[in-house]
């Protein structure tokens, strides 16, 4: 019977399962989104049950819609939002709360605070992050101090908190494991990346109880076993990732200096910097790439919270297109955006700006502006923000990059692909497989239980599909970063408390 590895990926939107072959082709997949949930401005919540429920049928949909076995899945592997954070009742099972998303903003001001007391450098010292409400650590601290009993639930070791591959393999294996990986711990606020533990001043800082925490394990191991009840008999669970950590493995960025940027909600690009972590002097992020072996690998990275998010909100908010994949088409209908900038930080601006404050702006419209030329600056802020974190990542690493590994789902926009290569003046290139978020769970699955034999093996997998070679003529290039520039200039201006 030929084997398959089930790679699961949980989303910021939407739940999706895939089933690979040894040659990384998908075989067979299921997707359906889920509720997000608004209840205050800023505020961005999830139901870890409804998150749990469609996982678990799209696990069943995948395998059902090619008739696939159960027992021809030699492993799963997951790959998930990194930073929303659910806490449960252990015995229940039962959340105490929606679920905080990573783009949640309500410890904003408490991470302000923490800023003014000096907290900044010991905690970019210990976890290769900035204070930002991004971030796990002050929304488990929200939860415990804002719902009723539980702070005195959590001291009675009655609650479990995790990100959502740890409750995903909580749910899967019937309360047997409550574990995370290095790649999701390393994004709490209180995990030491330099001693890949968690650390018990900055937890103290937060007041969070050690008994509340996961077992922090590798990204590449035999954890358990999913219980008999899910899909009728038990299959490893061999491999986590956090979503950006994932689709640089699966973009075979293995060695220092290769760099992807995934387009998917927000924007993340991240650089392989090898196995010793870098302080970023330009406000980017350190992080643990992922964990093999017994051996770690970091990254630099650069968040950017809104990128296929501003074409669904073009669609979505101001209803000037049907689908996003009609932006393209309407994009294309002007030569240029005409002096138009959007700067789409509903969320704030992340790296390297890391304004939690910012809005989005829309600048530079006149009576002739039209749908198509917001359009076309929609997805030309999306290749600029990448700039943006790019200049700062190679002056980190002391480098400069010679191509762009891009994946997520607005790689396929060609408009914004090329757009990108001009801006970054750098080669940019696409795989033929642009699901490298799943690759990379499914690849990280797939060493522990042997189905790759390793590394090399893998390489074989990931080929080229298009090259997006940068425009030589210049000028009008480095007239729109100038302009892009300009805009960020007056946004920053803007969200100033007093003028």
């Amino acid at each position: 019977m030929q084997s398959y590895i089930l790679a699961l990926d949980q989303g910021t939107t939407s739940c999706r399962a895939l089933v690979l072959d040894k040659k990384g082709t998908i075989v067979s997949s299921a997707q359906k989104e889920f509720t997000q949930h608004f209840p205050k401005s800023g505020w961005v919540e999830h139901d870890a049950l409804e998150i749990w429920n469609t996982q678990a049928e799209m696990m069943t949909m995948a395998l059902d819609q090619k008739k696939i076995s159960p027992k021809s899945i030699a492993a799963i592997g997951i790959t998930n939002q990194r930073e929303t954070v659910v806490i449960w009742d252990k015995n229940t099972g039962q959340p105490i709360h929606n679920a905080i998303v990573w783009q949640d903003k309500r410890t904003a001001d408490y991470c302000d605070a923490l800023k003014k007391e000096g907290k900044s450098n010991m905690i970019r010292e210990k976890t290769g992050l900035v204070i930002d409400a991004y971030f796990s650590g002050t929304k488990v601290k929200w939860l415990l101090d804002n719902v009723e009993g539980a702070r005195e639930r959590a001291e009675a070791g009655e609650l479990l908190m995790g990100t959502i591959d740890c409750w995903l393999i909580w749910k899967m294996t019937e309360g047997n494991l409550h574990i995370t990986d290095v790649t999701n711990a390393c994004r709490t606020l209180f995990f030491d990346i330099n001693t890949l533990a968690w650390d018990a001043e900055l937890l103290k800082m937060f007041n969070i109880p050690a008994s509340i925490l996961p077992e922090v394990k590798s990204s590449s191991e035999v954890y358990g076993h999913t219980s008999e009840s899910l899909l009728g008999i038990k299959i490893p669970i061999a491999g986590i990732a956090g979503d950006q950590q994932a689709a640089l493995f699966g973009q075979m960025c293995t060695k220092p200096g290769m760099v992807k940027n995934t387009y998917g909600t927000g924007c993340f690009m991240l650089m392989n910097i090898g196995d010793k972590p870098i302080v970023s002097k330009n406000n980017l992020l350190t992080s643990v790439g992922w964990q093999i072996n017994g051996k770690t690998q970091y990254v630099l990275e650069g968040s950017i919270f809104i990128a296929g998010a501003v074409v669904q909100w073009l669609r979505d908010s101001l209803k000037i297109i049907n689908s996003s994949a009609e932006v393209e088409q309407i994009a294309c209908s002007v030569d240029s955006s005409d002096g138009v900038y959007f700067v789409p930080a509903f969320a704030g601006l992340g790296a390297p700006h890391w304004n939690q404050h910012a809005k989005g702006t829309v600048f530079g419209l006149t009576r002739g502006s039209t749908y198509a030329h917001i359009a076309r600056a929609a997805l030309e802020s999306i290749a600029y923000q990448t700039m943006d974190v790019l200049k700062a990542m190679e002056a980190d690493a002391g480098i400069s990059i010679r191509e762009l590994r891009v994946d997520g789902g607005a790689s396929v926009n060609n408009l914004l692909m090329q757009c990108q290569a001009d801006v970054l003046n750098t080669t940019t290139i696409r795989p033929k497989i642009v699901e490298t978020t799943v690759m990379g769970a499914a690849f990280l699955a797939g060493l522990a239980v042997g189905y790759w034999n390793d590394l090399e093996e893998i390489q074989t997998i990931w080929e080229s599909e298009h090259r997006f070679i940068p425009n030589p003529d210049r000028a009008e290039i480095e007239a729109g970063i100038k302009g892009w520039y300009k805009a960020i200039d007056a946004l920053e201006y803007w969200t100033k408390e007093s003028y």
